[in-house]
């Protein structure tokens, strides 16, 4: 019965914690008002295009998604240079916390392309590998809201790298180009032109990764102008968008190359074969 008065107790605290801030926001928003702002529509525009906000990168005009590509870049090849040099000669039978974790993300994407592609996995499972980590930490990236100054003299809070069309279009090409390479290699004409039949799987992948992150940012604006939503709750709505995208599209879109990947890398079975000569002696005669 303890127990019980006592998790039943905590509910009621945490509800009324809950309530307390909410009620917080609302009267914040009402004493305060709506803050200055510019724009709407210039600002969703900029967030497309990245006209306004540009960088000087080697005496190129870059977009600063191109700058967070590189810094994510070289925070995850660091990254992982630590964890092969210090880490993993340190792994032990009975992991740890750190190792588990690891183990878990690196067996989760192996599995994953051991299921969709039984005949060939081996570099299959070091992309989708590679790929769900750079989405998922490029995502999460713009919640650091690292400052960076542009070449005009604004303060830009760097956004994610697949935020910009670009981004997300090369993604899409890159991983159509690993489907490609993996039918040549394991069926030769046949793979290819499995492969080619889904000429527009680069597209939908682009698209489909730009969209999904534009979609948290342009909502996340949409609050922050409304008159009375504009305190606090632009930063739970950008927290839980940017999570769920972050989740989701790094499952979407390798569970997409795994299984595309295992169609055209599956090799043809005898017993068609056997059964098309037979067709074929059987015209014949």
């Amino acid at each position: 019965m303890k127990t019980v008065k006592k998790s039943v107790n905590k509910k009621i605290i945490i509800i009324a914690v809950l309530i307390a801030v909410l009620a917080a926001l609302l009267v914040g928003a009402f004493l305060i008002g709506a803050p200055q702002k510019g724009d709407l529509s210039e600002e969703l525009t900029d967030a497309v295009l990245h006209e306004e906000k540009r960088f000087n990168l080697f005496g190129l005009s870059v977009n600063p998604a191109v700058i967070s590509a590189f810094i994510v870049t070289a925070v995850l090849l660091v990254f992982a240079a630590c964890v092969r040099i210090f880490a993993i000669p340190r792994f032990k039978e009975v992991p740890g916390k750190f190792q588990l974790l690891l183990e878990q993300a690196v067996g989760f994407f192996d599995n994953m392309a051991k299921t969709n592609s039984p005949e060939r996995n081996g570099f299959l499972g070091c992309y989708i590998f590679a790929a769900g980590c750079y989405i998922f930490i490029g995502t999460l990236f713009e919640l650091l809201g690292v400052q960076m100054t542009s070449s005009g003299g604004v303060s830009v809070s760097m956004p994610a790298p697949l935020s910009d069309i670009n981004a997300a279009i090369a993604m899409g090409f890159l991983s159509y180009f690993v489907i490609l390479g993996g039918g040549i290699a394991t069926n030769g004409v046949r793979g290819l032109g499995r492969a080619l039949k889904e000429f527009s799987l680069p597209i939908s992948m682009s698209f489909r990764l730009f969209g999904a992150l534009l979609s948290g940012l342009l909502v996340t604006e949409l609050v922050y102008y409304a008159i009375y939503l504009s305190i606090g709750v632009p930063v739970i709505v950008g927290v839980l968008f940017t999570l769920l995208h972050a989740i989701i599209q790094t499952y979407v879109l390798t569970m997409l190359t795994a299984t595309y990947f295992g169609e055209v890398t599956e090799p043809a079975k005898p017993k068609a074969k056997r059964a098309k000569r037979v067709k074929k002696a059987q015209a014949a005669a």
